[in-house]
């Protein structure tokens, strides 16, 4: 029996928690749920968006399932999500990209697994106004050897255990000297350690256009926070959106999935969230927690639904769908014929 933190989050997150929770429980693996809550919901029961009794759950169960959660664009509490990480320090943010038949995309065949490291750099938290009219604001993005060598070291140590042929290194080293050409020195150090594994670097701006024109020379992909952000959403806008890209926070004390997506609060409560992702994401947990065969009917189901087109929520199909309850007794179903 596994006991694992559950954070239902706010807007769809309730609903397409429910769905994934049901998906699992089809499994046949037992879990022991410990709902705890955070953001809006968290304020609204106990006047804060992070309280500590669902800190204490985590540290306690050491595994998370994590709806959205809502963070006011420059106003209000800070990111939970950018808490949690540094909470628990969940410096591995794995975000999988993968192509799926029965997807509109503009690519087939995608299968990019992007490594971002989750603490440091410009996410850090060190900013602030540089005048008391609060015309100009500085933000300080540190980047250390110990932060860059570890979360290289996973990206390659991924690729060796499931047999990927290629890391790329991504950077700005060419113009951020120190702070790109420090994590660029320690990437090729532990790249160096790993000889049976081919590696390159690239400079992010060409990596963007690069991931545009032919996102197949790629593989594994291991990057800083900020570039890390907004690559890994790229990669997802290739194989068809965030509808479909789950992800996981992974620390050497903690690890928290999730789907990356947003928590759309203008669709809360109407049944026509796309669970995809955060089931996807589940799966990411029960490997996580040794539970592969589970994960493995999970990702099969979805890949056989997705390939059908038909019992889908309306951003997959906005002429024959189904809605996010209805969706997930689909996949259900197929988990049970497996």
């Amino acid at each position: 029996m596994h006991k694992i933190t559950l954070i239902p989050g706010d807007g769809i997150g309730p609903s397409i928690i429910e769905a994934s929770v049901n998906v699992i429980e089809s499994t046949g693996v037992k879990i022991n749920w410990d709902t705890q809550f955070a953001g809006l919901v968290g304020i609204e029961k106990f006047k804060d968006p992070l309280p500590e009794q669902t800190l204490e759950s985590i540290r306690q169960n050491k595994i998370a399932l994590k709806g959205p959660l809502t963070t006011q664009l420059g106003k209000g509490f800070r990111s939970i999500n950018v808490a949690l990480r540094k909470e628990f320090d969940l410096y591995i943010n794995l975000r999988p990209a993968k192509s799926y038949k029965g997807v509109h995309s503009r690519y087939s065949n995608v299968d990019l697994v992007v490594f971002r490291e989750n603490i440091e750099e410009f996410y850090s938290g060190i900013e602030h106004y540089i005048d008391q009219q609060k015309n100009a604001a500085e933000t300080i993005g540190i980047v250390t050897r110990f932060g860059s060598e570890r979360i290289v070291k996973a990206a390659f140590e991924f690729a060796r255990k499931n047999n990927r042929k290629k890391v790329t290194i991504v950077h700005k080293a060419n113009i951020m000297k120190y702070s790109g050409g420090l994590f660029l020195e320690c990437a090729k150090s532990v790249a160096s350690k790993f000889p049976e594994i081919e590696s390159n670097d690239v400079i992010v701006d060409n990596m963007a256009m690069q991931l545009v024109l032919n996102p197949h020379q790629f593989d594994v992909i291991v990057t800083t926070n900020l570039f890390g952000d907004i690559l890994s959403d790229l990669c997802s806008g290739l194989v068809g959106g965030l509808g479909l890209a789950p992800g996981a926070n992974i620390g050497t004390s903690a690890s928290i999935f999730e789907a990356v997506h947003g928590s759309a609060p203008d669709i809360a409560g109407k049944n026509i969230a796309n669970p995809t992702a955060l089931i996807l994401a589940s799966a990411m947990m029960l490997n996580h927690i040794n539970e592969e065969v589970a994960a493995s009917k999970i990702n099969k189901a979805v890949e056989i639904i997705l390939a059908e087109n038909k019992n889908v929520t309306h951003d997959l199909n906005p002429i024959n769908f189904i809605g996010t309850k209805e969706m997930s007794n689909e996949i259900i179903n197929i988990i049970k014929s497996l």
